[in-house]
């Protein structure tokens, strides 16, 4: 089976920009990327413990989707001026392109919604890595009650550098990974960042009802 890719970013606008950057990202960004051909999943989060503040995940049918023509027509040289404008002032920009190591065809919510998603980023860290984190991630939330799913993805960035980004799905608030790095060995020293986040929602369906 094809491994499936991920498309994942951070980001944080400035204070006095914020209410302008959650109108671009709901209903201009967001929505193009969610209903582009190939994208599978499209979820937008918002940070608990941690920086930046937001971060968007998308699974791909694969690692290719991203050089489609129908990902060309909503990115780079199709970008909106509204989106020029917003990408130059925010903070914190992380993007990864990756693929999908481990298991490999699992989505987001594939065993139900998740109430915290925990980002491990393994910075610079090289292909040989992946077994150490692969054992660290399940040392820390494998076969427990509380973890919906964990997934590794490995991402190529422009200046030829790799990194590995873990992305655990859990039931509760906390699973006690505060502490327990050393379960990923020499992997361990790759880690430099650990946030967490919560789902983002601008406003749930019939929260403020129109008036009859």
């Amino acid at each position: 089976m094809t491994a499936l890719g991920l498309l994942l970013a951070t980001m944080e606008p400035p204070p006095a920009m914020e209410e302008e950057y959650q109108d671009w990202y709901d209903t201009e960004h967001f929505p193009e990327r969610r209903d582009c051909e190939g994208f599978l999943t499209a979820g937008r989060y918002i940070c608990l413990e941690g920086w930046p503040k937001y971060l968007a995940l998308y699974d791909l049918a694969d690692t290719d989707v991203l050089q489609g023509e129908a990902y060309a027509a909503i990115a780079v040289r199709k970008y909106s001026p509204w989106t020029h404008r917003i990408m130059a002032k925010v903070w914190g920009q992380y993007r990864a392109d990756a693929r999908q190591v481990y298991p490999g065809s699992a989505r987001m919510g594939d065993n139900g919604p998740a109430a915290r998603v925990v980002f491990w980023r393994f910075k610079g860290a090289p292909v040989s890595a992946q077994a150490a984190i692969v054992a660290g991630l399940t040392a820390l939330y494998g076969g427990k009650a509380e973890t919906a799913q964990f997934r590794l993805f490995f991402a190529r960035q422009p200046d030829g550098s790799s990194d590995f980004i873990a992305l655990a799905e859990l039931r509760t608030p906390r699973l006690g990974e505060t502490g327990s790095v050393g379960a990923f060995g020499e992997a361990a020293r790759y880690i430099d960042l650990v946030n967490v986040y919560v789902p983002y929602s601008r406003r749930s369906e019939g929260s403020f009802p129109a008036k009859a």
